[in-house]
């Protein structure tokens, strides 16, 4: 018996260290409690290939977890791990698979601090195919617009400096299209484009690097409109000089502008000679103002001779030139269009200051007026073809010589044939005969000249009639 004992002890102290080792518990980092399920397993599977580029044997593995176990705590964490996938594949197909995961995370944990991530790996797929300025914008704006949803849906996310940033990025290439087309418009004297352009540039993308160089196009395109109306022969000399000074005061504001915004940027002394020429007065900046000019100026980086020409061969645009700091606009203003520009320029030099206008119908002489409480004349009605004149009674198809009638020519009576249209005269350019044709009785002395006129053609033809256009 006495043996016996140490040997159940033994027994059961190993039995103890066995239970210990099969029952360590594994750290979850999403829960934060511990699991030894098999879905921890598929996880770390799915992990380990995607550490080594099996992208396809991780998205197989982590829908296997997904199916398997609808209620797993990684449950989130795998339909994340399969847009990433597909995110570190790469390629224009793989990269739109994944945004439609992250989407889809989104959709089904909205509410997970992990939304704001998928937010801005969507943003950072179309930051990742953005083009040059000069080349297709759709990944640009597209970027634009999933930015600006993560700085708004999700303001205390750690993840917004970052996203501000890549924000300000998009935009300089935004803008710098912009200003190409609105440089474009005004160096081939499209003033009321390259104002629209501008106008929207310098309201929509305060940060632009070259935001001096467009307010200073801006009040050019203004001044050479000037230049344009003062060559222009005008009879209402007082809707000219409202016109001028409309423009001069948009040029000025323009340049002023420039010196109140931008003081520290080139073109602020070309301004103030501007405004000089103008002889508008010349604004002071504030210290703030020059402050916050020259902390963005020197939060720009430089980019250097080889990166310059290497950019050449590269598809993704320069962003080296945008702003650092300040609040990159998170509304678009309402753009501005040409059709725009000349409707204020109308109601300038009408002295408007709106854009209502006023339609008023200017009778006919000779129009009969209406009597009071008369019924509206329908088109059908007998009285409204008897009141139109013998021309205006034909077929409203028919071809009508434009020829300019003789005053010396009597008028040709409707009721002498039988309450019939005259017929209009002969075409002046038509090829007649080598004989004049005789002038049926109904006809002007018009139509007898221009028969002989062209009875003298070297190439005599038969004569051709007018004919009816038939609608098809």
């Amino acid at each position: 018996m006495s043996r016996r004992f140490p040997v159940i002890v033994l027994l059961g102290v190993l039995l103890l260290l066995t239970a210990a080792c099969t029952n360590k518990k594994v750290n979850n980092p999403l829960a934060n409690v511990g699991s030894k399920q098999p879905d921890k397993v598929l996880f770390d599977r799915a992990m380990d290939a995607m550490k080594h580029n099996r992208f396809d044997v991780a998205r197989m593995t982590l829908q296997t977890l997904i199916n398997t176990y609808p209620d797993s705590e990684y449950v989130a964490r795998a339909k994340l791990a399969v847009g990433d996938s597909w995110y570190a594949e790469g390629g224009s197909a793989a990269l739109a698979q994944a945004e439609i995961e992250y989407k889809d995370f989104q959709t089904f944990f909205p509410n997970m601090k992990e939304a704001a991530e998928a937010q801005l790996k969507i943003a950072n797929i179309h930051y990742q195919q953005m083009e040059k300025p000069d080349r297709d914008y759709t990944h640009a704006m597209r970027g634009e617009e999933e930015y600006r949803a993560l700085i708004l849906q999700y303001p205390d996310s750690p993840l917004v400096p970052e996203a501000k940033q890549r924000l300000r990025e998009v935009q300089e290439v935004l803008a710098d299209r912009e200003f190409g087309i609105g440089r474009f418009y005004y160096m081939r004297q499209s003033y009321p484009a390259a104002i629209a352009r501008l106008t929207t540039l310098v309201e929509r993308y305060p940060l632009f690097s070259h935001a001096d160089e467009a307010l200073y196009l801006l009040g050019q395109s203004y001044e050479g409109d000037i230049a344009v109306i003062r060559a222009r022969p005008i009879s209402d000399e007082a809707a000219k000089a409202r016109l001028i000074e409309d423009f001069t005061r948009k040029a000025a504001d323009a340049y002023s502008k420039i010196l109140t915004r931008y003081p520290v940027m080139g073109r602020a002394d070309d301004a103030r000679k501007r405004l000089e020429a103008l002889h508008r007065p010349i604004p002071a900046a504030t210290p703030a103002a020059i402050a916050q000019n020259k902390a963005e100026e020197e939060s720009r980086h430089s980019t250097g001779m080889m990166s310059h020409v290497m950019s050449g061969f590269k598809k993704h645009p320069d962003v080296a030139q945008a702003a650092q700091v300040g609040e990159p606009t998170l509304v678009d203003t309402k753009p501005m269009s040409a059709k725009g520009v000349v409707a204020a320029a109308t109601n300038a030099m009408l002295g408007k200051a709106g854009n209502d206008t006023v339609s008023v119908e200017i009778p006919k002489e000779g129009a009969a007026a209406p009597q009071a409480n008369e019924a509206v004349p329908h088109s059908d009605s007998a009285n409204a073809a008897a009141a139109q004149s013998p021309a205006e009674a034909t077929d409203p198809n028919e071809l009508k010589p434009n020829v300019a009638a003789d005053p010396s020519e009597p008028k040709a009576d409707s009721s002498s044939s039988g309450g019939q249209p005259v017929p209009p005269p002969a075409q002046m350019n038509e090829i007649q005969n080598g004989t004049a044709a005789q002038p049926s009785e109904s006809s002007s002395s018009s139509s007898s000249n221009s028969a002989q006129t062209s009875a003298s053609t070297s190439k005599p033809k038969k004569k051709k009639g007018l004919h009816k256009i038939v609608p098809f």
